[in-house]
């Protein structure tokens, strides 16, 4: 008997079933399923990995594309009483090798196109006792199984698990740009609480149509579709953003209400925008996370969705969610990122671990009930994030980004620790300079370094991307730096890019951008 008020992860699509057996659940190019359909797959699911031995607390690593495969391995992972590993449809053999034998998965669901990779990966890892492949695969996987037969193999009756919401449901692994990824382990009761959390402050409801055009591997994407389901509502799925013309079509047609990004993919539409006038009036909801939205795109956002709210967030994979800037507060408060999630705390300690003043520079601090267990099998890299608290037997999480508070308690994020500049004795937060040079005509996307210099200690070069058919200079650019920032912010460098280097998530990959030399010339846009 499935609890009002969810405890468990899963338990929310049991209940939308129940109350909405034929709202549609998930919508993909070429796929529909309303909420009795998706039960019965993820009950089929549960019960065939349970029929193979897996058990409460093992891990099962998903490797496929957005699609309703995804949706139903997830729940049906979790009704099986273990928790989910999704892993990027583009991972190369070697990560995933190493991302399976780490989790010491007891199962992986993956796309049949993805079968070479599967079988190179798979050579060794112990603890693998199924594989199941969805569609064709034309690279034999030994004792593979085909994911459709084999949920057609098994009915759709529950397993009596014994999951308790302090047990492990997922494992999202950090992207691991400063060394192997890591395992952020998450309860039930951690996720639950989020996912509460998160509709309580968007103001979403059981009527929604949620866009997803993020990888369901980053947990930014991960959560439209626990959202969607926790609600009720619909999910529209797109496998990625690489087609924007497209995904407006598709939110035209399906009249999408909350429309969830990151800076590059507003940067898009804002641009596209300016090319040729964009409109999606069933659009109510813009969020934003992973970098700082521009201020100029909020209008713009506005005319293509006129009456939609733009939230501005900040979190990481740790906790999911720290802080979020109410949408009506985007024009007094341009530059932050709010305060708390609702039944969180987030504030600003000097390294004594005292309180900083309005104004001044601090690490910020995180207590709440999403804050995680730990990192998978790292206790040593746990302790560095997860540190005793203000009461007795609490930890709470230290962010190790910096960030300042104003007088009405509105956090600011300065940047990570080891990304604040020291230029001329001075320190530069790359966010604040990127937010001044975002607003420079024709900017379409910027990034601020630090490099060394012999006088200077370091210098502030910045990368360029110029919406297209602009053109400028480094003179230009540097002039209209110069009216927009301190003298000690003003980059010494400019180099013009066609594109930055981002990682699947759509962050900026600031360590690439100092592999190549810059370019010689000032770049124009075609």
């Amino acid at each position: 008997m499935t609890s009002r008020c969810p405890r468990l992860l899963h338990e929310s699509l049991l209940l939308a079933a129940e109350r909405r057996p034929d709202r549609t659940a998930v919508i993909t190019a070429d796929e529909r399923i309303d909420y009795r359909d998706l039960h019965d797959r993820a009950l089929r699911l549960a019960r065939g990995l349970h029929a193979r031995g897996v058990r409460r607390g093992d891990r099962v690593a998903i490797l496929l594309e957005n699609s309703v495969a995804t949706v139903v391995s997830v729940y049906g992972t979790l009704l099986a009483g273990a928790a989910f590993v999704v892993v990027h449809p583009q991972t190369k053999a070697d990560k995933l090798a190493y991302l399976l034998n780490d989790a010491e998965a007891a199962a992986l669901i993956a796309d049949g196109h993805l079968a070479q990779v599967v079988a190179d990966a798979t050579v060794d890892v112990p603890s693998l006792r199924t594989v199941l492949l969805r569609g064709e695969t034309r690279t034999p996987v030994p004792e593979a199984r085909p994911l459709d037969r084999f949920l057609d193999e098994h009915p759709p009756e529950p397993v009596a698990s014994g999951v308790l919401p302090i047990d492990l449901a997922a494992l999202i692994y950090t992207s691991g740009s400063t060394g192997r990824p890591k395992g952020v382990m998450l309860s039930h009761q951690n996720m639950v609480f989020t996912q509460g959390s998160l509709v309580e402050y968007l103001r979403l409801g059981a009527d929604d149509r949620i866009l997803n055009v993020l990888p369901l591997a980053f947990d930014y994407g991960l959560y439209q579709m626990i959202m969607a389901v926790h609600l009720g509502a619909t999910l529209v799925l797109e496998s990625s953003f690489a087609f924007p013309a497209r995904v407006v079509q598709r939110v035209q047609e399906e009249r999408v209400t909350v429309f969830p990004g990151v800076p590059t993919v507003f940067a898009t539409l804002v641009s596209m925008h300016r090319q040729a006038p964009l409109s999606m009036p069933s659009v109510r909801r813009f969020t934003n996370t992973a970098a700082h939205l521009p201020d100029d795109h909020v209008p713009v956002l506005q005319t293509m969705s006129p009456g939609a709210l733009v939230f501005k967030m900040y979190g990481l994979t740790e906790c999911k969610r720290v802080a979020y800037l109410e949408p009506e507060r985007v024009l007094d408060k341009p530059s932050s990122v709010g305060r708390a999630i609702p039944g969180t705390e987030a504030f600003v300690l000097d390294d004594d671990l005292q309180p900083v003043p309005p104004g001044r520079a601090g690490t910020l601090w995180v207590r709440g009930p999403h804050v995680m267990m730990g990192y998978w099998k790292l206790p040593d890299a746990t302790d560095h994030m997860l540190k005793p608290g203000r009461y007795p037997g609490e930890r709470m999480l230290c962010t190790h980004d910096l960030f300042r508070t104003d007088d009405d308690g509105f956090l600011y994020f300065l940047g990570r620790t080891d990304d604040i500049i020291k230029s001329r004795g001075e320190k530069v937060a790359p966010v604040e300079v990127e937010n001044a040079l975002a607003t420079i005509p024709g900017v379409k996307e910027v990034a601020v370094v630090g490099v060394p210099d012999d006088l200077l200690g370091e210098a502030v070069r910045a990368y360029v991307v110029l919406d297209r058919g602009h053109e400028m200079n480094e003179r230009t650019f540097r002039r209209e730096a110069m009216a927009r920032l301190e003298n000690f912010q003003v980059p010494r460098d400019v180099v013009f890019l066609t594109d930055l280097p981002k990682t699947d998530s759509g962050k900026v990959r600031k360590k690439s951008l100092l592999q190549p030399p810059p370019l010689a010339e000032p770049w124009r846009s075609p």
